[in-house]
């Protein structure tokens, strides 16, 4: 249930409605925009008359959400969310932020060399997994905190922000320090103890879309952080599993517009793993954006050719550099502008 206060509502007529929502039985989350204050009210433990607090001072209106995903909903933040970082980088704002670096983090020399080019092209956040999900166990699984310590002196180098996949509860407090977005792979959207983790810390989070997933799934994985208190939440559209086999994955390029639809978080595209083909990666980033992606997520390696993991989905760096020089030209066609 959603609770809109009026734009003049004082402080006392908002905690007094609060207080009454919690006698109530619901878990209460408070959202402040320029005007208005949105409460989100979930879990009420008995049936109630909405007269109760529709006639309460400085309530504008009640309603009933019908989704099951109340706090991801976009009536929780009509406004939308932008998630933003102390260097001034915004993710759901006007700007298409560009997060690019290697699938894996896998020397100092490599990463220098990575964040020089992404960042002289224009990427605001680099990223490069240091602990790597893969699907075969004898496949490279990354330099684990060392790598974290090499992407966090490379990014510093180049003033980016750092995204690195988290694999299981244990490791949040070890990336803490290094890193400014944690990355839910797909294979872990519907790790539910870790989202309620994730959702205890106060650094914000990328959800990617599982291989099999409905959006209604990806939004209520997002609950999960969201009800832990963390509403710093980016979802990431990255390629589904269909019947096709030419392609990595299917991207759903529909899913971005449809999530802006259902959802007031940022939405991010994942070409790289979506098509898992390097030559079609840029067309696929220049689409995400013209369906109104908020980022874009990147592989980008030195030496595609020789990298550990990812090599094939991975732009050369003057393929990456030509790739923003489009994306520039395509971005204002939409109303938007690169980070």
């Amino acid at each position: 249930m959603i609770v809109a206060m009026q734009d003049l509502a004082t402080e006392a007529e908002v905690q007094n409605v609060v207080e009454h929502l919690m006698h109530l039985g619901f878990e209460v989350h408070r959202t402040t925009g320029v005007r208005q204050t949105i409460l989100a009210a979930v879990g009420a433990r008995r049936e109630f008359d909405m007269r109760e607090l529709e006639v309460l001072a400085g309530v504008q209106q009640v309603y009933r959400i019908s989704a099951p995903y109340k706090l991801a909903g976009k009536s929780f933040r009509p406004e939308g969310t932008i998630v933003k970082f102390k260097n001034g980088v915004e993710v759901g704002g006007n700007a298409v932020v560009v997060m690019a670096g290697p699938c894996s983090v896998e020397s100092r020399e490599q990463m220098l060399a990575v964040a020089e080019t992404v960042a002289r092209s224009g990427a605001k956040v680099m990223r490069g997994g240091a602990f790597k999900p893969r699907s075969s166990p004898y496949s490279f699984q990354g330099m684990g905190v060392e790598g974290l310590k090499i992407m966090r002196e490379a990014a510093d180098q180049f003033g980016l922000l750092v995204i690195s996949e988290v694999m299981e509860i244990s490791q949040i407090d070890l990336m803490m320090p290094y890193i400014d977005i944690f990355q839910i792979g797909a294979r872990n959207m519907q790790n539910f103890n870790l989202l309620r983790e994730i959702g205890k810390v106060r650094k914000p989070a990328l959800l990617k879309r599982g291989i099999a997933a409905t959006l209604e799934e990806l939004l209520l994985s997002a609950e999960y952080i969201m009800a832990g208190g963390n509403y710093d939440v980016i979802l990431c559209e990255r390629g589904i599993r269909t019947f096709e086999s030419y392609t990595r994955n299917t991207m759903d390029i529909s899913a971005i517009p449809v999530i802006k639809k259902l959802s007031h978080l940022p939405m991010a595209g994942d070409p790289s793993h979506g098509i898992g083909i390097r030559n079609k990666v840029p067309p696929m980033a220049c689409a995400a954006v013209a369906a109104g992606a908020d980022a874009l997520l990147i592989e980008v390696h030195n030496n595609p050719d020789k990298a550990l993991s990812d090599g094939a989905q991975s732009l050369y760096p003057e393929q990456f550099a030509k790739l923003m020089a489009q994306l520039k030209i395509i971005a204002p066609a939409v109303g938007r502008t690169i980070a």
